[in-house]
């Protein structure tokens, strides 16, 4: 069945999500590893502006509320953890026991169960073809995308993560999934580093970060340091100059910081890191310029 649907996700388009799968409506979270839990509080509670809570999907982890339908979870670093300190990126689902069957249905293999939380919120995990843990969340009945009120944004626009294999992951994201196709660029003109897919029901987006021959990193590259660039969120901003100028103002910049700059995405953009190298990314919802290498073929989210 799974052969099957990946033929038919080429002969169709990607663009028409598979018959079966459920909303799949934007960005849930990024969990990140952390070695320090205090830095990292001062970072995303202080810095950030989220609001601190338990976290019901990790034992011991802990959740920095962005609004009342994304966050960050910092999960304490473990022995063994490697140079990545990505632990999972998450997706919005509209129902994720359908979802669960979806995928099951074609032929996924290391699901989990669909977990519940006291609050309704459900979820599950899977792994991408690079490995990556990647959960889908369907949020408690009546939660609103309400912003967290010291947020310096509420608004997860995308994640990004290291990929070395375009096409293995299209077939995961693209084909089986639905994501659509939004841009791709790169430094160099006869490179492509960074592609990027919208989910299939919202704007929000998923940005392969590539590594290796055809792109501009090479692997001998990639430490930890990179890992930290590499693997990502990006919070959408109405207004870069004065994101910026909150921050200064409130001494809420982190020690490690850089920009703002134009993006080769024709959108202004700006660098926070959290005490383990972490990347958060500022950027402007729209472009205000004409972007390198590829036009947009999806609308930028509005905010």
């Amino acid at each position: 069945m799974k052969t099957l649907l990946l033929a038919a996700a080429a002969v169709l388009g990607i663009g028409a999500a598979p018959a079966g799968r459920p909303a799949i409506t934007g960005i849930s979270h990024l969990a990140v590893f952390s070695t320090n839990a205090a830095a990292t509080r001062h970072f995303y509670a202080d810095i950030l502006g989220a609001r601190e809570a338990p976290d019901p999907e990790d034992a011991g982890a802990t959740r920095y509320w962005l609004s009342g339908t994304q966050w960050v979870e910092v999960l304490p670093a473990p022995a063994s953890h490697g140079p990545s300190m990505m632990a999972h990126a998450a997706y919005a689902t509209a129902d994720a026991d359908r979802l669960h069957r979806y995928l099951a249905g074609i032929g996924a293999r290391d699901l989990t169960p669909v977990k519940s939380a006291p609050s309704g919120e459900r979820w599950f995990a899977t792994h991408d073809p690079e490995g990556n843990e990647v959960r889908f969340v369907q949020s408690a009945p009546g939660a609103a995308s309400t912003p967290a009120p010291k947020a310096i944004s509420g608004r997860i626009i995308h994640l990004g993560y290291l990929a070395h294999d375009r096409a293995n992951e299209d077939r995961f994201y693209r084909a089986a999934l639905g994501f659509r196709p939004y841009w791709y660029g790169a430094m160099a003109s006869d490179k492509v580093d960074w592609v990027s897919q919208q989910t299939p029901d919202g704007r929000d987006w998923l940005e392969y970060m590539l590594v290796g021959p055809g792109t501009t990193t090479p692997l001998s590259k990639v430490d930890a340091r990179e890992l930290g660039v590499l693997n990502h969120l990006s919070l959408g901003v109405p207004n870069m100059e004065a994101a910026v100028t909150r921050l200064i103002k409130e001494d809420r910049l982190s020690p490690r910081h850089d920009g703002p700059q134009m993006g080769k995405d024709g959108k202004w953009q700006a660098n926070l890191y959290d005490p383990d190298g972490t990347r958060v990314e500022l950027m402007e919802f729209q472009p205000v310029t004409e972007p390198c290498c590829s036009a947009f073929t999806q609308p930028s989210p509005a905010g």
